[in-house]
């Protein structure tokens, strides 16, 4: 039998050194440093271990009818999971502190909480009384939901596989800690062992689970990055909490499709359904003003029109400046070079302010073309034609690319009552017609803006 070896690793980033030191290197962290024992592998005991054939599966044997899913009350958390939730799943909810993610437990919890099965909710953060105010706010009153305040990982899951609910929802993974594996909670070692140990207990009893995660600055989950590898599916609310909007984005989901969003509306009574998501992010003033255009941007299979907003003033600095809000700062100096550039259009002494309507965050170049607009407008201060539209995405040569869906796009102004499109040439489906919207070719930059 080997001898152990004794080394030094940090708690927080298991970084391994031969020998103890106050600070971690990797981290950065001071006194997580602390002395384990590693055993060394016995390579003549891994050569003896033979495979068993009988473990082998054929597909053809293989049926998915027992693949079912939980159906939920809200038809946008249906869409985002791909029809529902699937039984013993691990779900991994994140999102920035005070955005919802509770409310949104409580009120998936509320839709199944119709038979005699338990529902677990499981929190090491909030207690049973703080919990009980926001169910009175929803107006929710329990008939089967079960709630611990534990922490322990290895309490957790004996609770999920003696109670074997449908759900459990555990807020949050931050919090939980194992005793098998070293380090605080909310270290790396810690959320990965928890982890683990909660997908075997959703696989083994058919709960389907959800962790909530905190976020860093960056808007990504707190932890290591194989956090998202070990669980199912992993669903991210974002929203601005100046606005009423949530955004409920899958960024993986082992189940279906991750093209998919879920659009929710934050009332006093929970969040709601919106109806016509469409219309959310267009503003209806009553009065054409300079600076605005419409344009349309895709998020998986659906289609949203956005109203984009410029203001451009004289600066009264040396170095002009740039300011966005739910748009690239990058794309906006790259399209202001190209107007400079191609279209003859002197923004070396103006402040450029664009705003995207109603918080939301475009990453889609369809838009290009529409934000130019807007910027000739506000500095010419000349009113964009009413019930306009404008897609295309605007290359450095100052030329109008065409972008992808545009079928659904044309079709989604049609359907909200545009009459004017400015996109470059459309290959579109023979079997799409346009009855009362008019199609402006575009070639170039220049010709747009001389409209």
């Amino acid at each position: 039998m080997p001898e152990p070896k004794t080394i030094f690793s940090c708690s927080k980033c298991e970084a391994q050194y031969p020998k103890w030191s106050g600070r971690c290197l990797e981290c950065g962290a001071w006194g997580t440093i602390h002395e384990s024992v590693q055993q060394q592998s016995n390579k003549s005991a891994a050569a003896q271990i033979k495979f068993d054939e009988k473990k082998l599966i054929d597909f053809k044997s293989v049926s998915v009818d027992s693949f079912s899913r939980i159906k939920l009350g809200l038809k946008e958390l249906n869409q985002i999971f791909g029809g529902g939730i699937v039984k013993g799943s691990l779900t991994l909810l994140g999102g920035e502190p005070g955005i919802g993610k509770s409310t949104l437990i409580l009120q998936i919890f509320q839709s199944l909480d119709t038979d005699n099965s338990p529902l677990l909710y499981i929190s090491g953060e909030e207690s049973a009384e703080q919990i009980k105010l926001r169910l009175d706010r929803l107006n929710y009153r329990p008939k089967n939901l079960k709630f611990i305040a534990e922490t322990n990982c290895e309490k957790i899951c004996s609770a999920i596989s003696t109670l074997k609910s449908p759900l459990a929802v555990i807020d949050s993974i931050q919090t939980v800690y194992s005793n098998d594996s070293e380090g605080e909670p909310g270290s790396i070692s810690q959320i990965r062992a928890c982890t683990v140990k909660l997908l075997q207990a959703a696989k083994s009893t058919g709960t389907a689970l959800i962790i909530t995660g905190h976020v860093t600055k960056d808007g990504a989950v707190a932890g290591p990055k194989t956090l998202e590898h070990l669980v199912d599916v992993v669903i991210y609310m974002e929203g601005d909490k100046l606005h009423g909007y949530r955004i409920l984005r899958s960024a993986k989901n082992r189940f279906g499709s991750t093209d998919e969003i879920g659009i929710l509306e934050m009332t006093e009574k929970g969040l709601m359904e919106i109806r016509d998501p469409s219309k959310i992010f267009i503003t209806d003033t009553g009065q054409n003003i300079s600076g605005s255009m419409i344009s349309c941007f895709m998020e998986g299979s659906r289609a949203f029109l956005v109203e984009v907003q410029a203001l451009v003033t004289p600066t009264v600095f040396g170095f002009p400046q740039r300011k966005t809000s739910g748009y690239s700062i990058s794309r906006l100096q790259m399209l202001c070079a190209v107007l400079f550039k191609r279209a003859g259009l002197n923004l070396n002494n103006q402040d450029i302010h664009l705003n995207i309507v109603g918080g939301f965050k475009v990453n889609e170049p369809a838009i290009d073309l529409a934000v130019a607009m807007a910027i000739f407008s506000a500095l010419k201060n000349i009113i964009p034609p009413k019930n306009a539209l404008a897609i295309g995405e605007v290359g450095l040569g100052g030329e109008i690319r065409p972008a992808g869906n545009m079928n659904k796009r044309i079709g989604e102004a049609e359907k909200l009552g545009f009459q004017t499109v400015f996109a470059p040439k459309l290959n579109l489906n023979k079997t799409f017609s346009i009855k009362h919207v008019q199609l402006n070719n575009i070639k170039q930059l220049a010709e747009v803006l001389n409209v």
